[in-house]
């Protein structure tokens, strides 16, 4: 045992013999190694002055009594320190001429580097480097601390290097160079240093580009650590000193710690959203938290207490290296738990690490400084770059992917909620045109029957207030139209005076109870017959009049028709409605004809509706490809000019009726089945068919029925409602046509009568084999037309 101990005596005293001849050491050059990169550290020794700041006369005299020893191993790490060092060496040259080298001294961020130079005859020469100087007032113009040296020939010189920091890691590259491969040395960091700062310039730019286009937070949070490192590395490099800050400001000085802690949280950040934590692991969530709020605490004290900053660069780079286990505690975590994690994800964070660990351990002096060791974080982080690239570019896919799949759900979920409101608006119209059928069909038939003027004034009031409603629901179903571009303009022959007239008789009632004065001018020269949408252009009518009676308190309301025939082939109708209105101001001109938009919102109250006549009437003009202009003065009245144009039919194409004289409704002893299931319609349609002569009526309460009257009977015509019970009016004009009511029957006219005036409707009806389309309230003329026109 006592052998063992001596032995290891003896092995260290020869070491540190071995040692102190180094120290002592000169480096010689000749002729052989003028040209080479030497590392020095073999002839250099180092002395720690504590805080003491001394004048170099007292370091070169040694009246300090500096203990120097020999330097460690090449590119010493002295760790984080905020101490004086001194290191000297000595060198002869001995070659025939003066030679010219370039010596590093320390890593581009040493807030001081000072070097003094003394030959052989006592002359000192001193030179100052370091960041905290302007980059102007360096020795050398290099962001190394990198000084030239002049050595003559046959003389030795002794070199003494001042190192200080605030806190910061203090390296000894003491590498001498040629000016060639001082060159080529910095042609190799120019070409690594660019691909690298190119790559993380790149990922900032495309992930902040994804961010806004994808808004999510982790392609953020991912960009701005990108940003933020690559800042630091620039420090590190001393870029940022040399280009952005050259003055040597209290921030260039402290940008490396900065930076440092700024990426950290982000990087914590992206790892803590990309891995979810939140939802899958609330205990590393918080403690991500608590170290977020370390970090800003660092940060703060940095700014507010300089005495802080010798701590802060060991805590910082003890919170970045436990921020990269809470990420890889998650990972290990996710996996156990078997959530999966993205494999370049993991992977990156691989690179990221083991640079970082790399880096974190050299600055705290554990493993030897080296090209290799000192560029660590740049070879993790452009490796983690590229990895976590692939991995958010699959984010993006599987983003890409889940956002296809919600606008799917969202377009099927539009769908249904199109075929809801179709549906709805389908049987609203059908529960209300339902019974307006009833309510207008026999006020009419009342006031035609009825000689007592009182009677026939009360079913006025009732005819106007039904036109009021049908003209609301209309509305509704017609606005709803357009916003799913079904409104669409029907093509057949009517007669339009009969359709003024209709319209004056209506609004002249509603004029009367206001106590307004009505005017009529009906057109001279309008043709009897003319080819377009009957429905429509009493519309667009009805909805100018109503609401130029409606805003209206006291005056008078026009209603005027002009035409002029361009050929024999079309004919425009103007129209022009004129009041004493309220009127509407200017500004407000070019929106009333938005939905929902009255002149105010006090008219709303005031005058009700659902502000969409106008709106309407807008598109309805648009369809007939023709003009409408509205002029007006507020408090003095408003007028409004529509053009419209139509075709006018030949002769030879209007068909004629069986009956020459509406008068006579004379059907000469045709067949007609009424298939409908609602009494009151029942009562409505039988109160119409009692006018006609020389007609079978018959009566059906459903599809079915329908198809076993055919079977037994001889029918020349069939009056089909579609909302029937036990067989509606769909089925049993399919198994019509498809000849289960007799091969005699499989082409016989069918006439759709129903409430629902959506164009689907319209459309199913016309697909299943209906020849014709009536809405309720049942006009008795236009049944008898259609019918007419059928048989005919």
């Amino acid at each position: 045992m006592i052998k063992r101990v001596i032995i290891k005596t003896l092995a260290i005293l020869m070491i540190l013999g071995f040692q102190q001849l180094q120290a002592v050491a000169q480096f010689i050059i000749n002729s052989n190694s003028r040209n080479e990169e030497v590392s020095l550290y073999s002839y250099a020794s180092i002395a720690d002055a504590g805080t003491q700041k001394l004048s170099f006369a007292e370091v070169k005299d040694n009246n300090v009594n500096l203990v120097f020893k020999s330097v460690a191993y090449p590119k010493s790490n002295l760790g984080f320190t905020n101490h004086h060092y001194w290191v000297k060496f000595e060198i002869v040259n001995n070659t025939n001429e003066p030679t010219i080298y370039y010596l590093e001294t320390g890593r581009p961020v040493t807030d001081e580097v000072d070097i003094y130079i003394l030959d052989s005859q006592g002359t000192v020469i001193s030179q100052k480097g370091g960041d905290n100087i302007p980059f102007e007032e360096r020795s050398l113009k290099h962001r190394k601390s990198i000084f030239k040296l002049s050595l003559l020939h046959g003389v030795k010189t002794r070199i003494f290097i001042h190192f200080k920091s605030d806190g910061e890691v203090i390296n000894l590259p003491l590498q001498l160079h040629t000016y060639e491969s001082l060159l080529a040395s910095t042609y190799i960091d120019q070409l690594v240093f660019g691909i690298f700062y190119g790559i993380l310039m790149l990922a900032s730019i495309i992930y902040m580009f994804m961010f806004f286009a994808l808004r999510d937070m982790s392609f953020l949070y991912y960009s701005l650590y990108v940003i933020f490192i690559a800042l630091m590395q620039f420090s590190l490099d001393g870029y940022f000193y040399q280009y952005m800050m050259p003055d040597a400001g209290w921030f260039s000085q402290h940008s490396v710690i900065i930076f440092a802690i700024i990426s950290g949280i982000f990087l914590g950040k992206y790892g803590e959203t990309f891995l979810k934590v939140r939802t899958y692991r609330r205990t590393i969530y918080h403690i991500f938290r608590i170290l977020y709020l370390l970090l800003a605490v660092l940060l703060g004290a940095i700014f507010i207490s300089p005495s802080v900053l010798v701590y802060s660069y060991p805590i910082a780079n003890a919170l970045g290296l436990t921020v990269l286990v809470l990420i890889i505690t998650s990972v290990i975590s996710l996996y156990k738990n078997n959530i999966p994690v993205d494999r370049f994800f993991s992977i990156g964070i691989f690179f990221l690490v083991s640079g970082f660990v790399v880096f974190i351990l050299n600055n705290f002096g554990l493993i030897p400084n080296s090209y290799l060791v000192e560029n660590s974080p740049k070879l993790g982080t452009g490796m983690e770059i590229i990895f976590l690239s692939l991995s958010m570019a699959k984010r993006v896919r599987i983003l890409k992917s889940e956002k296809e799949k919600m606008q799917a759900i969202a377009l099927q979920r539009s769908e249904e909620m199109n075929e809801v409101k179709s549906f709805f608006l389908s049987n609203m119209s059908h529960e209300l045109r339902t019974p307006l059928n009833a309510i207008m069909g026999l006020a009419d038939l009342t006031f035609r029957e009825s000689r007592d003027e009182k009677v026939k004034n009360n079913c006025e009031v009732i005819k106007h207030a039904s036109y009021n409603l049908l003209s609301s629901v209309n509305d509704i179903l017609d606005f709803s139209k357009m916003e799913k571009g079904e409104l669409k303009l029907e093509k057949n022959s009517f007669e339009p005076l009969r359709i003024f007239e209709q319209i004056k008789n209506n609004a002249g009632v509603e004029a009367y109870e206001k106590g307004l004065d009505f005017k009529y001018s009906p057109p001279e020269n309008m043709p009897a017959i003319i080819q377009g949408d009957a429905t429509r252009l009493g519309q667009i009518i009805n909805n100018v009049l109503n609401n130029a009676i409606k805003y209206t308190d006291k005056g008078f309301v026009k209603f005027e028709v002009d035409t002029l025939v361009k050929d024999t082939h079309k004919v425009s109708i103007i129209i022009t409605i004129s009041d004493s209105g309220i009127g509407i101001a200017k500004e407000k001109i070019n929106t009333i004809f938005e939905p929902f938009t009255q002149e105010t919102i006090n008219n709303k109250r005031k005058y009700g509706g659902f502000g969409l006549g106008l709106c309407i009437v807008k598109a309805l003009v648009d369809l007939h490809d023709g003009n409408i202009e509205l002029s007006s003065i507020p408090n003095k009245g408003t007028l409004c000019r529509i053009i419209l144009e139509y075709k006018l039919p030949a002769i030879q194409n209007i068909q004629a009726k069986i009956s020459s004289s509406n008068d006579a409704y004379d059907l000469k002893g045709k067949h007609i089945l009424i298939v409908e299931d609602n009494a009151i319609n029942k009562l409505v349609i039988e109160a119409i068919t009692k006018k006609w002569k020389n007609a079978v009526i018959s009566f059906a309460d459903n599809g079915l029925e329908c198809l076993e009257v055919l079977k037994n009977n001889s029918v020349d015509l069939i009056l089909m409602d579609l909302h029937m019970p036990v067989m509606d009016g769909y089925e049993s004009t399919i198994a019509i046509r498809n000849g289960e009511a007799g091969m005699q029957n499989t082409n016989i006219p069918i006439i759709a009568i129903t409430a629902d005036v959506m164009e689907s409707t319209k459309q199913k009806v016309i697909e299943i084999g209906m020849n014709d389309y009536i809405t309720k309230p049942i006009d008795q003329e236009i049944v008898y037309d259609k019918i007419c026109k059928l048989l005919s």
